[in-house]
């Protein structure tokens, strides 16, 4: 039996599997690991491609988008040097968050997201940026082309849960938002994000 070249046989690693995007760095694949109804944080299993259970949030803060990341990326030197601060990439696909007007409450989906801004944070000294992009067609923010065209409230919500999600009581996070920043230098980091894959994975 033969297959159109599009079908996949086996489910590809939502990781190395699936395409980037139709028009990357502006509009690119997002796959959702959290939506921002789970109090617990999954993760992709990087052996398997399956989500796993990473850890139950410690505090009531919940994901104010939805939050996952953008395939065939990988955060290595060259995302690493677009943080001075930072001495590394963190070594994992490029976190994406994607604001959607209508609720979406299931994960392990796919979306075509428009790239608009992100969050430069560092963790433990290793750059661990966050884009932020809105739904393709997105009856309410789809025609935002900037992190500056969001509402304050939206923003902040993102900057603050990602100040502390991993936050332990009684101690200080190691993960900081250093800067917010618009769609260029967004696309600056989803591009260097995709050298970093080339170079590490391949083609």
């Amino acid at each position: 039996m033969s297959f159109p070249e599009t079908f996949y046989r086996w489910r590809p690693h939502p990781w190395h599997g699936l395409e980037v995007g139709l028009d990357p760095p502006r509009l690119v694949t997002a796959y959702v690991e959290i939506t921002p109804y789970d109090l617990v944080k999954y993760e992709v299993d990087k052996q398997t491609g399956y989500l796993m259970v990473d850890r139950p949030q410690r505090t009531s803060s919940q994901p104010p988008a939805l939050y996952g990341f953008i395939p065939r990326t990988f955060c290595g030197p060259r995302v690493g040097a677009l943080t001075p601060q930072a001495e590394r990439g963190d070594g994992d696909p490029l976190d994406i968050c994607v604001i959607s007007e209508r609720p979406i409450d299931k994960s392990e989906v796919l979306l075509r997201a428009r790239v608009v801004g992100g969050l430069r944070c560092i963790d433990h000294h290793e750059a661990d940026d966050k884009i932020v992009a809105v739904l393709e067609n997105d009856n309410v923010w789809g025609e935002v082309g900037d992190i500056a065209d969001l509402p304050d409230a939206i923003v902040e919500r993102l900057r603050h849960y990602f100040a502390t999600y991993k936050m332990v009581p009684g101690q200080k996070s190691d993960l900081m938002v250093e800067e917010i920043y618009g769609h260029q230098d967004a696309f600056a980091v989803i591009r260097a994000a995709m050298e970093d894959y080339e170079l590490e994975y391949g083609g």
